[in-house]
């Protein structure tokens, strides 16, 4: 196939079995532009290449491309990957665990089409049970709002934008919004862009790539907006499921982000408040680990993040 297409839709999986085929379901039933499929799947043990190949034969689903690896090379590379092969016009990265609604790809990559002045388009999110998932997107991080995340004022205010400065609970989602983040579960790029910015940085194996990217474009004039008419369903962390082996990966990512993109000074301050959260939440958990079961188990997994700290701090510390 070396005609031109107007999307290349990219989907990463790793363990997702169900919720990726659903995902491409929806991918078919919610499309009628012409588009190609290339799902990458990192080496899951779950079975998930072979479901893949038993539901879209490629006799039957000829737009349709499956690598499976044999190693998992993590979401960054992974979508490099299948970018690198791509020959759409607009480059779309989609979640295994997202459920395409009312030809949401289509509406984005139309709504790209009359704002070229926008360089990454994203979506609305939706809980499974309709509600609003903000986070479709988010604010770049700062001092005060990490702060206000560690010490609690934030899920204590929860709607409130002094108090969460990153988060878009807050917004009515009536109308298109310049944001500095486009969450990666659907994420919109020109392929020229995506090239010219290099896609990626594979640093980031899992988490932070996106808010990266982003923060790389704006800084090369591309600006990132969420369009909340492209609505998909997003489940969230389907791919990993222990809760202390996410955190660290989270932390680490966030450590990375921070020292990429400040001046030392200040991303060190902003570690603190990661060091920070992370105290808070063990003393939270302690106090209330006499009145519930949860919080002692809680507390035990906000320990063993402490004690990795070495890893997502990403060098040695005393202690």
């Amino acid at each position: 196939m070396s005609e031109r297409v107007k999307l290349s839709v990219i989907i990463v999986s790793y363990n997702t079995r169900q919720l990726t085929v659903e995902c491409i379901r929806s991918v078919y039933r919610e499309s009628e532009t012409a588009f190609e499929l290339l799902v990458v799947d990192n080496a899951s043990t779950d079975g998930s290449a072979d479901a893949i190949r038993a539901e879209f034969p490629p006799e039957r689903y000829p737009n349709l491309r499956l690598m499976a690896l044999s190693e998992n090379l993590g979401f960054a590379a992974a979508n490099n990957l299948a970018a690198d092969q791509a020959r759409g016009d607009y480059l779309l990265l989609l979640n295994p665990d997202t459920v395409v609604l009312d030809r949401a790809l289509e509406k984005l990559a139309a709504f790209a089409d009359a704002h070229p002045e926008y360089g990454i388009y994203g979506g609305g999110t939706l809980f499974a049970d309709g509600s609003r998932n903000p986070t479709a997107g988010w604010m770049k991080p700062s001092l005060w709002g990490m702060f206000c995340t560690a010490v609690g004022l934030g899920r204590l205010f929860r709607g409130s934008r002094f108090f969460n400065p990153e988060s878009l609970a807050g917004w009515s989602w009536d109308a298109p919004r310049p944001v500095d983040i486009v969450t990666g579960c659907l994420l919109l790029m020109r392929r020229e862009d995506w090239q010219r910015l290099g896609g990626f940085d594979e640093q980031y194996f899992m988490y932070g790539e996106d808010a990266d990217l982003c923060l790389r474009a704006a800084k090369a004039g591309l600006q990132p907006v969420l369009v909340p008419e492209a609505r998909i369903i997003h489940y969230g962390g389907a791919s990993e499921p222990v809760r202390a082996d996410k955190t660290v990966r989270l932390l680490r990512a966030k450590v990375q982000l921070l020292r990429a993109h400040y001046h030392p000074v200040h991303a060190a301050a902003m570690v603190g408040m990661l060091r920070l959260w992370c105290l808070m939440r063990i003393a939270m958990f302690g106090l209330a680990q006499p009145l519930t079961a949860a919080a002692g188990e809680r507390r035990r997994e906000w320990l063993d993040v402490w004690r990795r700290r070495t890893d997502w701090q990403l060098r040695a510390v005393a202690a």
